[in-house]
């Protein structure tokens, strides 16, 4: 079965909501020797994207998002091990990431962890709705080389400015990068709070921090 084929399954399985079949193709891509990278983000990734863009239509509702999300975790869960043993080299660094405070969306947070992992980094997954203060906690209890903060919502997305804030009056701004990412998050919010990296998706975090870090 061809790369094309793999990925059309598994956008196919997120988007009928079908957690066997997101296993099978994912077992399918392991056992062949299929670019998981590639199932990931133009199949499992692209069907969730799909369903969120008719979530915004208002033609899906929240337990749609809900149970494609949980299809789409089948199938990564499978992938997880083997993309992580492939990571090459020695680590980049630490990454940690999570959800800030008040917002509880974790998909697309999670899909960069993944990638994250791949590209090399030790990535420490914070979760979703973490308090500020436990951020700045764990900056300072694992010295990160980068720190990711998603927001989902306009009325979240204030606490990425609250972190920045943070971070100064603790004497770690500048100690390692911060990377801001989530639907309503953009370069030039990034460039108002004073981070140092805005990432549209998953693929463009890892490129711009591990290009930011080879500087």
């Amino acid at each position: 079965m061809s790369q094309e084929e793999l990925n059309a399954r598994a956008k196919n399985a997120v988007m009928t909501y079908k957690a066997d079949e997101a296993k099978k193709v994912a077992q399918e891509a392991v056992d062949t020797g299929a670019d998981l990278v590639s199932l990931i983000q133009n199949g499992f990734t692209a069907g969730i994207k799909e369903v969120g863009d008719l979530f915004e239509a208002k033609k899906l509702f929240l337990p749609h998002i809900m149970a494609a999300a949980n299809v789409m975790n089948a199938g990564i869960d499978i992938l997880t091990p083997h993309l992580e043993s492939g990571a090459t080299g020695d680590s980049l660094g630490k990454f940690i990431i999570c959800a800030v405070e008040g917002d509880i969306h974790s998909i697309g947070k999670d899909i960069v962890a993944v990638m994250m992992k791949v590209a090399g980094f030790d990535v420490i997954n914070l979760g979703r709705d973490v308090p500020i203060k436990d951020i700045v906690q764990a900056c300072k209890d694992n010295q990160p080389v980068a720190v990711g903060t998603s927001a989902l919502m306009t009325s979240t997305m204030v606490n990425q400015k609250v972190f920045e804030e943070m971070l100064k009056e603790e004497g770690l701004k500048g100690k390692f990068l911060t990377n801001v990412g989530g639907a309503p998050t953009s370069q030039q919010w990034a460039d108002e709070i004073g981070a140092d990296v805005y990432s549209e998706n998953a693929s463009d975090c890892v490129n711009k921090l591990t290009a930011a870090l080879k500087n």
